[in-house]
């Protein structure tokens, strides 16, 4: 049964408790309110400021487990925090571990300060739970995909597109690294492991992985430096650096150019094209 009294105040603490600059908004130079606005929250959440509200004020409609996992996220929960407010709503919390997609409150601070650089949270299979804008300047915006179409490796044997975001010379080796890390993730999880749905359906759909599969290679890695073909900017080579949260087999990836050499030129070029895009779908007057 919800509790209707502590969820409120629950939020409102959380609310209260967070500053712009924690979420990676500017704070601006006429700010009164304590904490965040409930307008913040909302857009954070991806729910209407109306519906947040009325949660807070002890009313509203029995928020479903989808829309508290998107409150838990947006409000930067703690996995402590948000089984709490899955309680408060009257909803078993989802499981922890590699099954989850709640991102820890580090990994995403350390995200929403990186605006200016190419960054994305993936899980251990490849699906990306969030980017930053000049990440999906880079590759788009890959956090929409559904069913397995969500792991880069599992696209990367059975969708052209996502071979064309690389450099075509380094092909060979992609392949070999998206069947090593899955190999990996099969053998940590099991054969009951979404992991090792994913290897039947590649093993069932695509040549090429079989192939590689059939090598059985393990601990292939990239030597750092991945090749992008990008559409207007051309070819970027850019330095992957990794950050693991352990517990829930997260991964924060970042993606750098030496500076003053031609990637880096590219990728401030491809800052403002991003930008560009985003301000030509804003619609006029929000």
């Amino acid at each position: 049964m919800i509790d209707r009294a502590g969820l409120a105040g629950f939020l409102r603490r959380r609310r209260e408790s967070l500053q712009p600059e924690d979420v990676g908004l500017p704070r601006g130079q006429r700010r009164r309110t304590a904490g965040l606005r409930r307008e913040e929250v909302a857009a954070l959440c991806h729910i209407s400021t109306d519906y947040y509200s009325r949660l807070e004020q002890e009313r509203g409609p029995h928020p479903s487990e989808h829309m508290i996992a998107s409150i838990a996220q947006g409000l930067h929960l703690s996995l402590d925090e948000r089984d709490h407010l899955f309680r408060l709503a009257g909803h078993n919390p989802p499981a922890r571990g590699a099954t989850s997609e709640h991102i820890s409150p580090g990994l995403l601070r350390i995200l929403d300060r990186l605006a200016d650089t190419p960054a994305e949270i993936v899980t251990e299979l490849g699906e990306t739970l969030r980017q930053t804008p000049l990440g999906v300047a880079l590759t788009g915006d890959t956090t929409g995909y559904t069913g397995p179409s969500r792991s880069i490796g599992y696209r990367w044997f059975t969708d052209p597109a996502t071979r064309a975001l690389y450099h075509p010379d380094d092909h060979a080796l992609h392949s070999r690294v998206f069947a090593s890390g899955l190999r990996k993730v099969v053998t940590l999880r099991g054969p009951g492991s979404r992991a090792a749905h994913l290897r039947e359906l590649l093993l069932a759909r695509s040549a090429e992985f079989r192939a590689v599969w059939d090598e059985h290679e393990i601990g292939v890695h990239h030597d750092g430096v991945k090749r992008y073909v990008h559409p207007e900017v051309g070819v970027l080579e850019l330095t992957c650096q990794t950050l693991l949260d352990p517990e829930q087999s997260h991964i924060l990836l970042v993606y750098t150019a030496v500076p003053g050499g031609e990637s880096h030129e590219k990728l401030r070029l491809l800052s403002v094209i991003g930008a560009q895009r985003i301000v030509a779908r804003t619609p006029p007057g929000t």
